[in-house]
């Protein structure tokens, strides 16, 4: 099955000031959103789902960072990066894990933003509204805590019991008065044990 894309939806914050005080630097968080018909809605229990996974999770995954870069202007600019799916009622969060969890989708991102770590994700089951929950970490050290951001929105008419969706986010800046420091001098202060 191709990918059945109803709509895009994107999702801008720009943080000028944070507990009471003017940021230093404008925190900025971009989201990118794809409401799609979910494959494997009305099959019962379908065991392969690679080859829904192959025909869509790539343009989808190339289509999302397309509309990221735009929001951006540009893969250098992204700092911290996510990702997230909802499926609607009828289907299984497995269904959402799939489309975001292979390289198929999540490479066109990493690649294009230039990233090193993993890509933060949530995956989970609503309907309508359901708000979309985006974590993000830094794209290049997932031990930077300023990054540790969370990007939320809902959009009212999906995912239908039949959709999926399938959202991007991404931050330039981190929060604008970070000061609980980073996981390596807790490391540090904990005498290099991680835990």
């Amino acid at each position: 099955m191709p990918l059945a894309l109803r709509k895009i939806v994107t999702y801008v914050e720009t943080t000028l000031i944070e507990g009471g005080r003017a940021a230093p630097r404008p925190l900025q968080l971009f989201a990118a959103a794809a409401v799609l018909k979910n494959p494997w809605a009305g099959q019962g229990f379908v065991e392969d789902l690679k080859p829904e996974i192959h025909a869509i999770a790539p343009e989808l995954g190339a289509t999302l960072t397309a509309e990221i870069l735009r929001l951006a202007g540009s893969g250098e600019a992204v700092e911290g990066y996510g990702k997230a799916a909802i499926v609607g009622t009828s289907g299984e969060i497995e269904h959402a894990s799939a489309l975001i969890h292979t390289l198929r989708f999540g490479n066109h991102y990493r690649k294009a933003v230039g990233a090193k770590s993993y890509l933060a994700f949530t995956n989970t089951r609503g309907g309508p509204n359901t708000p979309v929950v985006i974590p993000l970490m830094d794209k290049l050290d997932e031990g930077r805590r300023s990054h540790y951001l969370t990007i939320q929105f809902s959009i009212l008419d999906a995912p239908a019991p039949d959709e999926i969706v399938v959202a991007l986010g991404a931050s330039i800046g981190g929060r604008p008065h970070h000061r609980i420091g980073d996981r390596y001098q807790d490391l540090k202060d904990l005498g290099g044990t991680d835990v």
